[in-house]
């Protein structure tokens, strides 16, 4: 047991710390220098979804459903693969209609409709009240776990008695811990949510500040169950065979344990892809707070591993508690800090609580954010357009303060949603109903961006519908359980007609109470807004919206004109100054003139553009639906028609897509272009070596025929010669003339081998007898340039598929390469064959001077000559290491140079082996 100052101590420094980082964030950003422009930051601000059910509930829920715990994380990792398709577009679409909840992208989509922006506002914040009172439950209990036990002996009210809780109800409704800690929450949401009048600016104090706790909340949750496995176990594996042994522990093995069976996994891993999406919160962090949309990317795969990693110890956990507390004396959900406590560590036990306040003030915080802003824009400022006297007053002073109190207030409605109701749920229970909740948003979302016939009376009427039916079959009950309603109600249904039971309605009892719930709302819910907007006929304003949010990417930029009416510039700088203030305005006033290259002084009407924009502004401000009524107030006219609306889409569409195929066009001829300067460079590349081909084999055709011809001449003119002289003229001649064949035939072998009409053989060689007979033949250019040579030869035949006269051609080729550059006396050949696993090597070794580097990757080039040792010009026609690698690519095998300037070089060549025939 901690005594209480001490955990109040270290509850607010860690809240202050939170401050700290908070206001570091904000002063970054006013410096225009943010620290949340990252993805890693944006993931870890994303894993505000984990909050004090997955700390705690998960632990308790494994405890009674083994593996039932995993769906509601199984869900976003599914829904995290399809984010770059589906979340992406959302977040492109918030950032060109300055949206700044939920509530204000359902209503942009359905017509910018008030009505549609307080309907989404009314389900979430009662949706959302549950998973509030839940955070604030969480720590409450955590609170007196820590406080109040005292070892084994110590007992603590299991989940399903809770309400009976002395400790809990000896308090007043206006004590104990959880209301000092919503009022702390309260405080910091107020500083570090509302210090902006536009809605749409970030808020990276606070994101910062989120993220930081997604760090502590798993950093102790993972102390935790290092601590069970390792330190009070010899590890996960004995843990696991310890639980085994019991026979209730091992059922939790089983998917049989989870409650609902198959069905209710599978209606959890819904319900969790869309609450990962459509939460509040989880909508304010993924859209609202997006800095970068390719951020996306990365935490669509680094999100999952979060997830992965913070759950890695649940079923550890929840098993060791149920070693330690098989009596069920101590409630499951709290298992995370009871095991530490029961083992007298109450240092980790304190660390985890930490861990839980960092889960539950994440989302508390960042839920009373978002709904505050859409009871402010979509609730609030609706009702006050709409007094006459305050049409024409200056607002910008109100907005924050309405927001602050919006926080408040639904803080405390979630506090006491906990003293009233929360007390009789589990964690994990309060969690799914507000899940439910917010799946009633997916489909007016979903359908909405990719299908333009929803209309906004479907949406209406499937939101309604939806959440009429949640509200009887999920929230009622909970009031049943905490006794504000009779019972009679779920077992025999309203007026004794049990066919409207709302745990089996219209005769449906098949299903788990979640199950059921979510069948029946999805249904009407889809099914009326589909429904509807089939049979329904849209206005201008509708289809407009539905263009702009299904083709986003194509229509983003694209500033269409609304009104056929007119207005001045001074009436919409009015307008938006009574909103944002006079000095904001002028500022974005001056910023667009400056961008559309106009003056704001000296223009009198504002065109379509720049109402427009002005809209958009107020929409940062107010939301999309009330800047919808104010602008209309100012602009003098009407609405454009609907075959006028359709005439600009048209023209705008036509544009677009002309504009889309001259890129296309453009980077089509920039690739050609860049195509033909490659094919030009290589065209005069082989023009040059051409010529110097020409150049070089010019020369060595007529060298040896200027030989030929002049020994001819001087045996033809001098027949008294004396025989040994005869001799020695007819030797050159015989040389000379072995060295032009040997030129010419280099040149057809080649021209005969690019062409494809060359004659191939394939038999069995033995390349000991290839080696030995190339050398054989080449051993005469050894001794006449006194250069060692030496053979390295493996004993027994080394066989391969080839053509015999072809691989003897390239080892002379290599070797007669390697006598060219070794120094006459001094010069070294070694030739070396060895095996590999399934292919021979042929290495050609030299002590010549060696090979640049850069030259190596040309060597094998047609044309390219190297200077030979003792010559000035190239030797040669440059063609013999160009046929070596046509050869050996023709076997299938693979030949390469390896050298250092000054140390020799080594020709390498490698075949396949292959079993003797």
């Amino acid at each position: 047991m901690l005594q209480e100052w001490v955990i109040l101590l270290v509850s607010f420094c860690y809240l202050g710390i939170l401050f700290a980082i908070a206001y570091y964030g904000d002063k970054r950003a006013d410096a225009g220098r943010s620290i949340i422009s990252n993805p890693y930051i944006y993931t870890l601000s994303i894993a505000v979804y984990c909050t004090a059910w997955t700390f705690y509930g998960s632990v308790g829920r494994a405890a009674t459903t083994g593996a039932g715990f995993l769906p509601i994380y199984l869900g976003p990792t599914l829904m995290a693969a399809l984010w770059w398709f589906v979340l992406r577009k959302i977040i492109r679409i918030a950032k060109v209609h300055r949206i700044t909840s939920i509530a204000d992208f359902i209503s942009s989509r359905y017509a910018k409709d008030p009505l549609i922006g307080g309907i989404v506002t009314i389900i979430a914040v009662v949706g959302i009240l549950p998973y509030i009172s839940l955070q604030l439950k969480a720590v409450s209990v955590s609170f007196n776990v820590l406080h109040t036990f005292q070892g084994k002996t110590h007992i603590l009210p299991a989940a399903d008695s809770v309400i009976s809780n002395p400790y809990i109800n000896t308090l007043s409704m206006w004590s104990g811990t959880a209301l000092y800690v919503t009022l702390a929450m309260s405080v910091f949401a107020i500083l570090f949510g509302t210090r902006h009048i536009d809605a749409s600016e970030r808020h990276e104090g606070m994101v910062a500040a989120v993220a930081f706790e997604s760090v502590v909340k798993l950093v102790a949750f993972l102390v935790a169950g290092i601590f069970v496995s390792y330190y009070l176990f010899s590890g996960p594996t004995e843990l696991i065979y310890d639980a085994v042994k019991s026979p209730e522990l091992s059922k939790l093995m089983n998917l049989e344990a989870l409650g609902g069976g198959y069905t209710n996994w599978f209606t959890l891993t819904f319900l969790s892809m869309m609450a990962i999406m459509f939460l509040p919160r989880q909508f304010h962090i993924l859209v609202v707070e997006n800095v970068n949309e390719e951020h996306v990317k990365k935490a669509s795969w680094l999100f999952p591993l979060y997830l992965l990693a913070i759950n890695l110890f649940v079923l550890p956990i929840s098993f060791a508690g149920l070693l330690f507390f098989p009596d069920g004396s101590v409630d499951p959900d709290t298992f995370v800090l009871a095991v530490p406590l029961h083992t007298n560590q109450e240092f980790v036990a304190l660390f985890v609580y930490l861990g839980g306040l960092s889960a539950a003030t994440g989302m508390v915080i960042v839920a009373t954010i978002a709904l505050s802003t859409m009871v402010c824009n979509d609730l609030v400022m609706p009702v006050l357009l709409r007094i006459r006297f305050l049409q024409r007053s200056d607002l910008s002073s109100v907005l924050l303060p309405i927001r602050r109190g919006s926080i408040l207030v639904i803080l405390l409605l979630g506090y006491v949603f906990f003293r009233l109701i929360g007390e009789s749920y589990a964690l994990v229970t309060l969690g799914l109903v507000s899940f439910a909740a917010a799946a009633q948003f997916a489909p007016v979302i979903l359908i909405g961006i990719y299908w333009k016939g929803a209309s906004r009376r479907g949406a209406i009427a499937g939101l309604l519908a939806g959440f009429a039916v949640w509200t009887y079959t999920l929230l009622v009950p909970s009031f049943v359980k905490s006794g504000w309603i009779a019972t009679s109600i779920l077992e025999s249904g309203p007026f004794g007609i049990e066919l409207l039971g709302p745990y089996h309605l219209f005769g449906l009892n098949m299903f788990d109470p979640l199950t059921h719930s979510v069948f029946w709302s999805m249904l009407a819910n889809v099914g009326l807004l589909v429904g509807v907007s089939l049979f329904d006929r849209q206005n201008a304003m509708e289809r407009l919206q539905a263009a702009h949010f299904v083709d986003v990417f194509r229509h983003e930029d694209i500033d269409t004109g609304l009104w056929s009416g007119t207005t001045t510039v001074a009436e919409l700088k009015g307008l938006v100054g009574r909103f944002i203030g006079v000095e904001q305005t002028d500022k974005a006033f001056s910023e667009y003139a400056a961008e559309h290259d106009f003056d704001v002084k000296t223009k009198a009407l504002a065109d379509a553009n720049l109402v427009g924009f002005a809209e958009r502004k107020l929409a940062g401000a107010i939301g999309s639906a009330s800047a919808r009524v104010m602008i209309s107030s100012v602009v003098k006219g009407e609405e454009i028609s609907i075959e006028g609306l359709m005439k600009i889409l048209d023209e705008t569409s036509q544009v677009i897509e002309y504009s889309h195929r001259l890129e296309e066009k453009s980077r089509e001829l920039e690739k050609a272009t860049a195509e033909l300067r490659a094919a030009n460079k290589r065209l005069t590349e082989l023009d040059r070596l051409k010529d110097e081909f020409v150049s070089t084999v010019t020369h060595e055709l007529r060298t040896p025929l200027t030989s030929v011809r002049a020994f001819s001449e001087i045996l033809r003119d001098n027949p008294a010669l004396p025989l040994e002289e005869r001799q020695k003229f007819l030797d050159i001649i015989v040389k000379e003339s072995e060295r032009l064949t040997r030129l010419i035939n280099q040149v057809l072998d080649l021209a005969k081998i690019e062409s494809g009409s060359a004659e191939w053989t394939r038999e069995c060689v033995d390349l000991n007898e290839v080696v030995e007979e190339a050398s054989s033949s080449i051993s005469q250019l050894f001794h006449e340039n006194s250069i060692h040579l030496e053979e390295i030869v493996p004993e027994g035949a080394v066989f391969v598929m080839a053509d015999r006269d072809r691989l003897i051609q390239v080892v002379i080729n290599l070797m007669s390469n390697a006598v060219k550059f070794c120094e006459p006396g001094t010069g070294q050949v070694t030739i070396r064959l060895s095996t590999l696993p399934g292919k021979v090597r042929v290495e050609v070794v030299d002590n010549g001077p060696g090979i640049h580097p850069d030259e190596q990757e040309r060597i094998f080039e047609k044309f390219h000559q190297l200077k030979g040792l003792r010559d000035e010009k190239p030797r040669g026609s440059g063609l013999g290491l160009t046929i070596c690698h046509r050869i050996i690519k023709h076997h299938g095998g693979h030949i390469w140079v390896e050298s250092k300037p000054g140390a020799g070089s080594k020709f390498i060549f490698e075949l396949a082996l292959a079993e003797k025939v």
